[in-house]
């Protein structure tokens, strides 16, 4: 077989700076465009993306071609200066270092699909403050 075939599927979750809300309404509609066109240019398409006041979710299906490094280094710095280029928050605006990529399951798409696109109910019942801390304390992997 001379084709490459692969299903990666990655959930990304990057945040703020210093987790600064500012992804506000019109703001996180504008960022939600911006990274879906980004997405499509860079040829890694965002099946799901949700974006919170402090935080985005992802689900990429990461082609065998890309290095999930370079592709988050890609989507957050470019929007990064897009934002500040495009003075939509008060402000310099900056995203944490680091982000968070966890593989998925075949058989567990759906259900993450289902948490990224419910994120707004999600957070009314725990901050991302509170699940941040609980995913640091259960799985040691997020440093600050």
């Amino acid at each position: 077989m001379t084709h490459t075939h692969t299903r990666i599927w990655i959930h990304i979750i990057w945040g703020t700076k210093n987790h600064r809300k500012c992804l506000f309404k019109e703001v996180g509609k504008k960022l939600y465009r911006h990274l879906i066109d980004l997405g499509n240019e860079i040829d890694v398409p965002l099946e799901r993306l949700n974006i919170q006041s402090e935080h985005v979710h992802g689900l990429i299906n990461l082609p065998s071609d890309k290095c999930l490094a370079d592709v988050l280094k890609e989507l957050k710095g470019e929007s990064s200066h897009w934002i500040n280029d495009s003075h939509l928050i008060n402000g310099k605006f900056g995203w944490q270092r680091g982000y968070g990529g966890f593989s998925v399951s075949i058989s567990q798409l759906e259900k993450v699909k289902r948490y990224i696109e419910n994120q707004s109910e999600h957070h009314r019942i725990k901050t991302f403050q509170e699940e941040y801390d609980e995913w640091n304390k259960r799985y040691g992997i997020f440093d600050d």
